[in-house]
């Protein structure tokens, strides 16, 4: 029985550190909308606002989606509709993926405007204008 157990160790101490590497090698890459996406290492700073629509589903963004107060999207005034952004709180910490899918925001100070479901995950409505980090993503090929 004695003989047994540094195998046993050593198994346990295999499995726990291979779970370890898994995990570490996941959470680079984050999915939105059912798209893998990793970091691209291009980084925004700035201040964040949000936008709202009253007539849910009245209103359309520039891409020619309604918009939608719920949705993951976001404006930015260059970047291309469909990229997908990793804004952070800078305040809190939380992060949210978001899709650009309008332009703006149009108030000197502010790199992004956020839907008020997005803020609201971020926990800033009250504030109104936070400073963030945006981190552009790209798409993860398929293999």
């Amino acid at each position: 029985m004695r003989s047994r157990i540094p195998l046993l160790a050593t198994l346990g101490l295999a499995v726990a550190l291979t779970s370890c590497a898994t995990i570490g090698t996941h959470s680079k890459h984050q999915h939105l909308d059912g798209v893998e996406l990793r970091p691209t290492g291009r980084v925004l700073k700035g201040k964040a606002s949000w936008y709202a629509t009253y007539t849910q589903g009245g209103s359309h963004t520039a891409s020619g989606e309604r918009l939608r107060n719920d949705a993951n999207t976001a404006a930015h005034k260059s970047l291309p509709h469909g990229t997908y952004v990793n804004v952070t709180n800078l305040q809190n910490g939380r992060s949210q993926i978001v899709r650009i899918t309008d332009r703006g925001p149009f108030t000197r100070g502010r790199i992004i405007d956020v839907t008020i479901g997005v803020a609201k995950r971020l926990d800033f409505v009250n504030a109104g204008v936070v400073p963030v980090h945006c981190e552009i993503m790209e798409r993860v090929a398929d293999d």
